[in-house]
């Protein structure tokens, strides 16, 4: 299959990146369905869009006319088999949980025409734990979007052992017409790129705050001003969700069984507070809802 024969892209998940990788889609010209069993996620999915876009108009980044048309590719459905009966691409954004990744795998794989090609956005998970879920493994791979998806230019496109070239072409592809930088991995490796060197990162700046070594802002300003990074570790966890840190950990230990993989003692707190970072108002920041 080809790129240019992509002409509806199903994303399953209205979080935090798949809403945005759907409204993505639509403003690159792909009628775009997007997915979630939860309703209040697509009124919100659906809201931000409705907000996004005018103010993108007001802004002179986008033509009244390319709003307008962005807005009539995208929709909005809880329905997942509406979502992706008509699909030639699917992107799945839902959470980091492969027993949850596996099941919408096997129903994609029911409900999905045969041509389309099944895309996992997971930023830790390897396409190979999802394929065997469905009879078309060779149309399987990732292809890991950064947060925020309609900011970030780089997705990480993934190749497993069962990942067919053209799977992997055409994905590569499809990421140059939505405008990102896709760079592509020709191998499974755990945390890909550029989340195994972030995680490295992550995991000492933990280990100095679980010590009492620095507290998380001091660590920030120390990360930012003398390494140039844009944003420090914790406040990056605040803004994709240090429920996904924990969660992300938590599948790497009921893989590994290492104890060095569990979440944070930290992490585990705030997670069991449900102090989850920008979504929830408090991480370990505090935020206006």
């Amino acid at each position: 299959m080809k790129t240019a024969k992509i002409r509806n892209i199903g994303v399953v998940g209205a979080g935090n990146m798949g809403h945005q990788i759907a409204l993505l889609a639509a403003l690159s010209g792909f009628k775009t369905t997007c997915t979630d069993i939860s309703e209040e996620a697509l009124k919100k999915a659906e809201s931000f869009a409705d907000k996004y876009l005018p103010e993108r108009v007001a802004k002179g980044k986008l033509t009244q006319e390319a709003a307008e048309q962005a807005r009539r590719n995208i929709s909005f459905t809880s329905s997942l088999e509406e979502a992706v009966k008509d699909a030639d691409f699917v992107i799945e954004a839902a959470t980091e949980k492969l027993d949850l990744k596996r099941k919408i795998f096997a129903s994609l794989d029911k409900l999905a025409p045969p041509h389309a090609i099944l895309a996992t956005n997971s930023s830790f998970i390897v396409s190979s734990m999802v394929a065997n879920a469905t009879a078309r493994p060779a149309k399987i791979c990732n292809m890991h979007f950064f947060n925020p998806a309609l900011v970030m230019r780089l997705v990480e496109v993934v190749k497993g052992p069962h990942t067919a070239p053209e799977t992997a072409d055409v994905t590569v592809e499809l990421c140059k017409a939505m405008g990102k930088l896709p760079v592509l991995l020709k191998k499974e490796i755990y945390g890909f790129l550029v989340n195994r060197v972030l995680m490295a990162l992550t995991n000492e700046a933990l280990y100095l705050l679980d010590q009492g070594i620095a507290d998380a802002e001091e660590i920030d300003l120390a990360i930012t001003n003398a390494l140039g990074h844009p944003m420090g570790p914790f406040r990056l966890m605040d803004l994709t969700g240090v429920d996904l840190t924990y969660h992300i950990c938590m599948e790497r230990y009921r893989e590994t069984g290492n104890p060095a993989d569990k979440p944070s003692p930290t992490v585990v707190e705030m997670y069991a507070r449900g102090e989850w970072g920008q979504k929830k108002g408090k991480g370990f920041y505090q935020y206006q809802k």
